[in-house]
C-alpha cells in the first residue's frame, strides 16, 4: 500500500486507487485530529474569570463612590470625571500588553535554547507541566546507534543480509575517527557501517546482489523484507551460504519474535539446521539478555533460491536465521541532569518507546525514571480498560513495544487523572496525540511536517533536556504575570482606597480625574511592562508545578493586596489630612508624589515574593530599574513646569515637601521587604 501523502521519487508504476479521501490513511488521522479539541490554557482561563470578577467590581466601586459623593453634595460633572477615571484605574488595562510581552520574551529565550514555540499561550502551559511522556530514541538518547556485539555462528554473513535489507548507504567520506559512516536511518546506519569496517560495503555488496523488490518495515509486522537477483560472484561471506545454483535471495530484518515467526531453520555450523524448540528458546533468550543491557536488538534471516524468483507471498515463509545484532545508542550528556531537574521539580518523566520492553527498563534505570521499574507493553494497553488504563499510566513510567496511536490513549488518561501532560512525537500518527496534549511537542530533526502543525513547540535539537529548560521559562512567565497582578492590584486598590476613604476623614476629593489617569499612565506603563523582563527565580525549578486548578491569587497574593493597598492609602491620606489641616494649597499634589512613590517602591518590591530586594542580582532587571528611575523624573514637569501645572492642576512643591512626599512613597516598599522577612522566617520556624 502507498498512502496517500507518499512522496514518489523516481520509478514507474500503475496504481489501484483503493480509496480516497476521509477514507485514506491522512483522511484516518485528519478525522482523528478533528475529533481533539484544543482546550485554553490555564492562563487563559484565569485571566478570563479575573477579567470578568475586575469589571464587576470595578461598577460596584464606581457606583459606590457616585453615590457617596452626590449626597455630599459634590458636582455631578466632577464625580462622573472621577468615577470614570476610579474605574480606569480599576481596571488592568495593561494586563494583555505584559502578558503577551512576558510570553513573547520567553519564546525569544527558548529560540534561543533550540526551543521553537507555535503558539504563545504554551509558552506559559509548559510552567504547569507535571508529566512529560518522551520518546527514547534521539530525545532521551543520542540517536548515533553502534553495533557493539554481535550473537551470530558467521557475523560477516549476519551484517551482510543486514546491510542489504535496508536503505542507509555510506558516506564516502570517513568519520573523525577514520571510521566507515553511514547515512540514513541511525539503526540501519550502524548495521551498514558494522558491514564495511568487516570488509563489506554496501556498494559491492549491491553490485553483486541489487535489490528488485522490497516489504518495507512496518511497525505493526516490525519487519523488512528485501528480494535481491544475483548480478555477479557475491561476496566470500555470502558464497557458502548461497550455493552454487542461486540465482537471487530475500533477506529480512527485524525484531527477533518477528522473524522467528517466518523462519523454518537456524543457520549453524555453515548450514541450516531445523528450528526447534530448544534453538528457539536459545535465541530468545540471547535477545532478552543484549536487550537486559540497554541494546536495541535486531535479528537478519535469508533464504536463497534458484530460477524465477519467488512470488511475493512467499517471500516471508522458510527463511534461515542468522542471528543478533546487539545496538547501543548512549544516553545523552545531559539526559540525566534534566530527569533530576524534572523530579526536584515536581515533574514525573515518562519514557515511551517502541523497543523491547528489557532494553527500555535498562535505558530508563541509566536515567534515573524507571520508577518502581513496571513496564507496560503496547500489547497490554490494547487489552486494558479505561479504569485499567488509569492504574497503568499512574503506576508505570516506561511504556515499551508502544504504536503510535497508543500515545493518544495514554495523553487522555494522564489527563482525566488531572495532570498537565507534555508529549513528544514526530510520526504522522502522533499527531492527534500531540493535539490532545496540553503541550505537543514535535522533533525538529525527524518530525514530519504532520507531527509539526499539530504540536505547540517543536524541539530543534530533539533533545529532552530542551523540554525541561522549556518548563522552566514556562515558569517564569507565569510567575512574571503573578508579579504583574501582585503590584497593579495593590497599586489600583491603593488609589481606590484613597479616594473612598477620604470623605471619612472629611478631606475633599484627594486626587483630581486627570491626576488619577496621570498616575495610571505613569505606574502602570513602563514599570509594569518591565516586571515582564524579570529573571528566573533561584527556587524556578526547585518548587511543585502550581496545582492544575490553581488561581492567580492563590498563595497569600489576596491577603497581600488588600493590606499593601490599605497601607498605601493610610501613608497619603495621613500626609494629606496633615497637610490640608496645615492649610497647605499643595495637600492635594503631595498626595499625587507620595502615591507615585509609594506605586514604584511596590513595583521594586514585588520583583519577588519571598526574596529580599537587596538579595537578587542588582543588575538582573536593568528595564525594570530604568522604568522606575524614568517615572520618578517624569514626575518634575508636572510639577514645575506652568502648563503643565494648569492642565493637572499641580502645585510646584518645594524641596522639602518633595523630600518628604517621595520619603513617605517609599514606606511601602519597606513594609512589603519586612512582610517578605516574616514569611522567610516563617518558613524556617517550620
Amino acid at each position: 500500500m502507498a498512502y496517500m501523502g507518499t512522496a514518489v521519487v523516481s520509478g514507474r508504476a500503475t496504481a489501484l486507487v483503493a480509496a480516497v479521501g476521509m477514507d485514506t490513511e491522512l483522511g484516518r488521522i485528519a478525522s482523528m485530529l478533528g475529533e481533539v479539541e484544543r482546550e485554553p490554557t490555564p492562563l487563559q482561563r484565569q485571566l478570563a474569570s479575573l477579567g470578568r470578577a475586575l469589571a464587576l467590581a470595578a461598577l460596584g466601586v464606581v457606583a459606590v463612590f457616585f453615590a457617596l459623593g452626590f449626597l455630599r453634595g459634590e458636582p455631578a460633572r466632577l464625580m462622573f470625571l472621577t468615577a470614570v477615571s476610579m474605574a480606569v484605574a480599576a481596571v488592568p488595562e495593561g494586563l494583555p500588553a505584559v502578558v503577551t510581552v512576558g510570553l513573547a520574551l520567553a519564546a525569544q529565550r527558548m529560540l534561543a535554547r533550540r526551543a521553537l514555540i507555535r503558539r504563545l499561550p504554551a509558552v506559559e502551559t509548559l510552567g504547569s507541566v507535571t508529566v512529560i511522556c518522551s520518546d527514547k530514541t534521539g530525545t532521551l538518547t543520542e540517536n548515533r546507534m553502534t553495533a557493539t556485539e554481535l550473537d551470530a555462528p558467521e557475523p560477516p554473513l549476519l551484517l551482510a543480509a543486514a546491510a542489504l535489507c535496508g536503505d542507509a548507504f555510506l558516506d564516502p567520506e570517513p568519520g573523525p575517527d577514520g571510521r566507515a559512516r553511514a547515512v540514513g536511518d541511525p539503526t540501519e546506519g550502524a548495521l551498514v557501517a558494522a558491514a564495511a569496517d568487516a570488509g563489506l560495503p554496501k556498494p559491492g555488496l549491491e553490485r553483486a546482489l541489487p535489490r528488485r523488490g522490497e516489504i518495507p518495515f512496518d511497525s505493526a509486522r516490525k519487519r523488512m523484507v528485501t528480494l535481491h537477483a544475483l548480478a555477479g560472484p557475491p561476496p566470500a561471506a555470502l558464497r557458502g551460504a548461497l550455493g552454487p545454483a542461486a540465482t537471487g535471495a530475500v533477506f529480512a530484518k527485524g525484531s527477533t519474535a518477528a522473524l522467528l515467526g517466518i523462519c523454518s531453520s537456524v543457520w549453524e555450523g555453515g548450514r541450516a539446521e531445523p528450528l526447534t524448540e530448544e534453538r528457539r528458546r536459545r535465541w530468545t533468550q540471547a535477545d532478552d539478555r543484549l536487550a537486559r543491557r540497554g541494546m536495541r536488538v535486531l535479528g537478519a534471516a535469508f533464504k536463497p533460491f534458484s530460477g524465477s524468483a519467488p512470488q511475493r507471498p512467499d517471500w516471508e515463509r522458510g527463511l534461515t536465521f542468522l542471528g543478533l545484532a546487539g545496538l547501543s545508542d548512549p544516553p545523552r550528556a545531559a539526559a540525566r541532569g534534566a530527569v533530576d531537574t524534572c523530579r526536584a521539580a515536581g515533574v514525573r518523566p515518562v519514557m515511551i518507546t517502541g523497543d523491547h520492553p528489557l532494553t527500555a527498563l535498562s535505558v530508563a534505570q541509566s536515567l534515573g525514571l524507571a520508577g518502581n521499574g513496571r513496564v507496560v507493553t503496547g500489547a497490554e494497553l490494547s487489552g486494558l480498560d479505561d479504569a485499567g488504563l488509569a492504574r497503568a499510566v499512574r503506576d508505570a513510567s516506561v511504556f515499551a513495544r508502544v504504536a503510535p496511536e497508543h500515545k493518544l490513549r495514554i495523553v487522555t488518561a494522564l489527563q482525566d487523572l488531572g495532570e498537565v501532560v507534555a508529549m513528544t512525537g514526530d510520526g504522522v500518527n502522533d499527531a492527534p496525540a500531540l493535539k490532545k496534549a496540553d503541550i505537543g511537542v514535535a522533533m525538529g530533526l525527524t518530525g514530519t511536517d504532520a507531527a509539526k502543525e499539530a504540536a505547540a513547540m517543536i524541539l530543534l535539537d530533539d533533545d529532552f533536556a530542551t523540554i525541561v529548560a522549556a518548563v522552566k521559562e514556562g515558569r517564569v512567565v507565569y510567575d512574571n504575570v503573578r508579579k504583574f497582578v501582585r503590584y497593579l492590584m495593590a497599586t489600583n486598590a491603593g488609589e481606590l482606597w484613597v479616594m473612598l476613604l477620604a470623605p471619612f476623614l472629611g478631606l475633599p476629593l484627594p486626587l483630581l480625574p486627570l491626576q488619577i489617569l496621570w498616575i495610571n499612565l505613569a505606574t502602570d506603563g513602563l514599570p509594569a511592562l518591565a516586571l515582564g523582563f524579570e529573571p528566573a527565580e533561584s527556587d524556578a525549578m526547585s518548587r511543585p508545578p502550581r496545582r492544575p486548578g490553581a488561581r492567580l491569587f492563590d498563595r497569600g497574593m489576596a491577603v497581600h493586596v488588600l493590606w499593601v493597598g490599605l497601607f498605601m492609602a493610610a501613608v497619603c491620606l495621613a500626609e494629606g489630612w496633615l497637610a490640608h489641616r496645615a492649610g497647605r494649597a499643595s495637600w492635594q499634589t503631595m498626595v499625587l508624589v507620595t502615591m507615585v512613590f509609594a506605586q514604584l517602591g511596590n513595583a521594586l518590591a514585588v520583583r519577588s515574593e519571598r526574596t529580599s530586594f537587596f538579595a537578587l542580582r542588582p543588575g538582573g532587571n536593568l528595564p525594570l530599574l530604568g522604568a522606575v528611575a524614568l517615572t520618578a523624573l517624569a514626575q518634575l514637569p508636572i510639577l514645575y513646569a506652568a502648563p503643565l501645572r494648569a492642565v493637572f492642576h499641580t502645585v510646584a512643591l518645594t524641596p522639602v515637601e518633595l523630600a518628604a512626599a517621595a520619603a513617605l512613597g517609599t514606606l511601602v516598599f519597606w513594609a512589603a521587604e519586612l512582610e517578605k522577612a516574616l514569611r522567610r522566617a516563617a518558613t524556617r520556624g517550620r
